[in-house]
């Protein structure tokens, strides 16, 4: 019996790995090559350095059961809390396994063009959906294995039909793949209960059948890795992302890691910019977003963290509003703390691309809709200081600018959870203005010390301030060692309130 399981397992091996190399041989033609030196010849596209604010939707089949991240990882873990509700819940994942929870999510509450609609109302000026997180269920009509969203759960093109809305809604696109981690992530599938009733008994990823899902066995040594050192399994991932982009041809693509697999990843990177010049006529429109410092290759993106600098080149934070994936009783955060977030990232020269989660169903939650809401609130009054802006010579003042002050994060960075002071200033710039966003309310009066009449920043003297958003006018005085402006009257209620600073000519 071993020997058929082992024979079963090597075909189908053997099988991905075939079509792994066809889809490699096929991929890299245009002017990029699959080595850091020619993917250098990147340039940063415009409609990503102005957009600053992206809307993700990080969702799928493990917000079933209503108990946050990694549950399709965890249910396998015994003695975890994910595996204890799965147990009580569903039974034990010997009979009932993560394969059992796909077929629960029906997405019937799930309205694309009405949530696109909000996100643009929000500001957002582009929309990131999953394409498959580390649990392998692809959320696009895919030909490689019949685990996916057509063919199972809600039965539709998750990726697709995202995508029309967000076209329709003039948004730009893209996708998120978390496909390089699964092959090490999913392996407790394999496992089996140490003990208890059921120790010894095979959970259901050790079956042969259901090897396209829960991949094959991993060496025990490569588990220990985030990303596998099994050279069939890149192709495996080259297959899996190729066909995406293909199919697709998304204006970003993400990586939930750093860029996979060496010359394999840098293979993807290359087909995927060619692919998107021959679509826009030689243009180069796509951005790629791995978590890795870029060096003009890409753009790096920061988990659940920003950068404490302005960056030379354009960049990205992703996080979510609370978890993940859907999780009952979970705080979110307000929308003061997304705009504290968003001022800081785009000072620096990045984006904020932030997940709103999703019930199972596919719709909102009441408080999560109010709290989008209040962001597009805030943009639109606001949004003049942030869209299509660029650094300024230094991107603020205050005392979260203090390296002592500032938390390390646990993605790279610092953390994504500041704690502001109202002397605490982000500035931007655009069309030859200054933009000062102070990040909490002032009890009379906001002094930017950067500003004074003797700075070494400034070239020429203020001409004019003016609050974003509001109609008085304001009373300030451009001192020796500060810009000193007297709180209005109708100071707005949020924490975070912007000024537009004018120059003589």
């Amino acid at each position: 019996m071993k020997k058929i399981v082992l024979v079963g397992l090597m075909a189908c091996s053997l099988g991905l790995n075939l079509k792994a190399q066809q889809k490699t041989d096929n991929v890299g033609h245009g002017i990029f090559k699959p080595t850091d030196e020619s993917l250098k010849q990147y340039k940063y596209p415009d409609w990503f350095r102005d957009a600053k604010f992206g809307i993700w939707s990080h969702w799928g089949p493990q917000a079933v059961p209503r108990q946050g991240d990694w549950y399709a990882k965890n249910m396998y873990v015994q003695g975890s809390a994910q595996n204890k509700y799965h147990v009580a819940t569903y039974g034990t994942p010997s009979k009932f396994g993560y394969k059992d929870i796909i077929a629960l999510w029906k997405a019937e509450k799930w309205n694309p063009e009405q949530l696109m609609a909000l996100y643009k109302k929000a500001g957002a000026k582009y929309f990131v959906t999953m394409g498959s997180h580390h649990d392998n269920f692809f959320l696009w009509n895919s030909k490689i294995h019949k685990w996916n969203s057509v063919n199972m759960g809600p039965q539709k093109d998750v990726v697709g039909l995202w995508q029309k809305a967000a076209k329709k809604e003039g948004l730009r696109f893209g996708v998120s793949e978390h496909l390089a981690a699964s092959f090490n992530w999913f392996q407790p599938s394999h496992g089996a209960d140490k003990t208890g009733q059921f120790a010894g008994i095979a959970y259901d990823g050790r079956d042969p059948k259901y090897a396209d899902l829960y991949h094959l066995p991993a060496d025990s040594a490569d588990m220990k890795e985030w990303l596998t050192n099994n050279p069939g399994w890149h192709k495996q991932w080259l297959e899996n992302v190729t066909e995406l982009v293909d199919n697709y041809h998304p204006d970003l693509l993400y990586s939930d890691s750093k860029l996979p697999f060496e010359d394999i990843g840098r293979t993807m990177v290359a087909h995927y910019y060619n692919e998107d010049m021959a679509k826009n006529k030689g243009k180069l429109e796509a951005v790629y977003t791995p978590k890795e410092p870029s060096e003009g290759k890409w753009a790096q993106d920061v988990e659940r963290g920003v950068l404490d600098s302005i960056s030379p080149f354009p960049w990205q934070t992703d996080t979510s509003i609370g978890d993940w994936y859907y999780r009952t009783g979970q705080k979110y955060k307000s929308a003061n703390e997304i705009a504290q977030l968003l001022i800081d990232i785009v000072s620096k020269n990045g984006n904020l691309l932030i997940n709103v989660v999703q019930t199972p169903e596919g719709d909102l939650e009441p408080d999560v809709v109010k709290i989008v809401t209040e962001i597009g609130d805030w943009t639109k009054l606001n949004g003049e200081g942030i869209y299509a802006s660029r650094p300024w010579k230094v991107y603020g003042e205050g005392p979260s600018t203090i390296k002592s002050n500032q938390k390390k994060g646990h993605f790279g960075g610092l953390t994504d959870s500041g704690e502001y002071q109202s002397t605490d200033i982000r500035y931007t710039t655009k069309e030859g203005n200054l933009f000062a966003f102070c990040l909490n309310v002032p009890n009379e009066s906001i002094r930017m010390t950067l500003l004074g009449r003797k700075s070494k920043y400034l070239e020429k003297p203020i001409a004019s301030v003016t609050m974003l958003g509001g109609k008085s006018k304001l009373k300030w005085v451009q001192e020796d060692d500060a810009l000193v402006i007297t709180k209005p009257a109708d100071y707005p209620a949020w924490l975070v309130t912007g000024f537009k600073i004018e120059f003589k000519k």
